[in-house]
């Protein structure tokens, strides 16, 4: 698991670096996947369907969980290209499934750098949660993620 938390750090930075953003819809744009925002009985969803990737977004979700859930379909559209996969709020941040703590580890690095992380090293994950509007389980994921990173990049080799 270490390796993928690496991995995924990579991949974001990568991603970020090439479109010059961390806005997931506008990495979408200029990756030619093809997103959605209407209404829906779940969060969100990506489909991939005759060769082409679609993002589908809960319009009726306030704007900052859109964005989270468009960062965590983008994850699966870059990570598990032809798996068609569901955002559903109350299964999706507590499932233990590879491809939804991939996803899910997607969105946070691309969303909360570590640069934020830093300027907020004292508070809380009750406060960062908070002050985000992300799940805490969310942000529990990327110190934890951020931390296996560090002992790897710390080690000498």
């Amino acid at each position: 698991m270490r390796c993928l938390n690496r991995d995924i750090k990579k991949i974001v930075s990568y991603y970020k670096r090439k479109t010059g953003t961390s806005d997931p819809f506008a990495i979408a744009d200029q990756l030619g996947i093809l997103y959605q925002i209407c209404n829906l009985q779940f969060e969100g969803c990506y489909m991939f369907l005759k060769n082409h990737r679609y993002i589908f977004i809960n319009g009726n979700l306030p704007e900052h969980e859109q964005r989270l859930v468009m960062a965590h379909e983008l994850g699966h559209a870059l990570l598990h290209r032809k798996e068609n996969c569901y955002f559903i709020r109350n299964k999706t941040l507590l499932l233990n499934s590879k491809k939804e703590i991939e996803a899910n580890k997607f969105a946070m690095e691309l969303l909360l750098p570590d640069s934020f992380f830093d300027e907020y090293r004292e508070f809380t994950v009750d406060q960062i949660s908070r002050m985000t509007g992300y799940h805490k389980r969310l942000i529990e994921l990327h110190i934890r993620s951020k931390d296996e990173t560090k002992d790897i990049y710390s080690r000498s080799f």
